[in-house]
């Protein structure tokens, strides 16, 4: 018997994500709409009052009822990986002059190795992301975020002009401003992905089981200096 394999190729993944092109940290989605990404420091509740913890959560909440326009909130939650750090510390190792600061660095290496095997250490990131729909683009598709552009079927490809992309963009960055400004009141931090940051979020998101290409920190170390 011979088989029709024709139909059974396997299609690219960029078929099922319904992003154009990023440009200057700005997703283009081939539905014209555009998004952009925020990433966010995070309140440690456990360390407030409860009279702290109920005056936070009357100003998100104020937060929320303030915006005129949608945005999603992804928490990603994922195993940290200690590797690259070891290898910071093996480099360190490396680097001693004295017997004494290698035994030291040494000692401090077995130690975190040793911890990291027998505790499961999750890192959190936490971001928003502000959405930018066209007036002819808002009966056509809703506003969404991460979620809606990994479920959104493929759509024409869209090539937006310079111009037309300054003006979304212009539009968009007064979004951003508001959110921003409304999360300060919270003391939560928020910092726009660049390019670069948004096409690794979204490789880390297809490829969730690789672990030597870690999200890159500059955001949130920015965040959190």
């Amino acid at each position: 018997m011979v088989k029709n394999n024709t139909a059974a190729q396997a299609q690219p993944s960029q078929d099922f994500v319904p992003i154009e092109q990023v440009r200057d940290g700005i997703l283009i989605l081939r539905d014209g709409s555009i998004r952009a990404i925020l990433m966010c420091s995070s309140v440690n509740m456990v360390l407030k009052s409860n009279e702290e913890q109920a005056a936070i959560l009357r100003q998100f909440q104020n937060f929320l009822n303030s915006l005129d326009f949608s945005v999603q909130i992804s928490i990603q939650s994922r195993e940290l990986d200690i590797r690259p750090y070891l290898r910071l510390l093996e480099d360190r190792y490396g680097e001693q002059q004295t017997e004494l600061m290698k035994i030291q660095v040494r000692e401090y290496i077995d130690f975190i190795s040793r911890f990291v095997e027998n505790s499961s250490i999750m890192t959190k990131s936490f971001y928003i992301i502000v959405p930018y729909t066209p007036v002819l683009n808002v009966q056509k598709q809703g506003v969404g975020g991460i979620a809606a552009m990994l479920s959104s079927q493929k759509q024409g490809d869209v090539h937006l002009s310079p111009e037309l992309f300054k003006e979304y963009r212009s539009q968009i960055e007064q979004r951003i401003m508001v959110v921003v400004g409304g999360l300060a009141g919270l003391g939560v931090r928020a910092g726009q992905l660049g390019t670069e940051e948004v096409i690794e979020l979204f490789y880390r998101l297809f490829n969730i089981g690789e672990l030597d290409r870690p999200l890159p920190v500059s955001e949130m170390a920015n965040l959190e200096s």
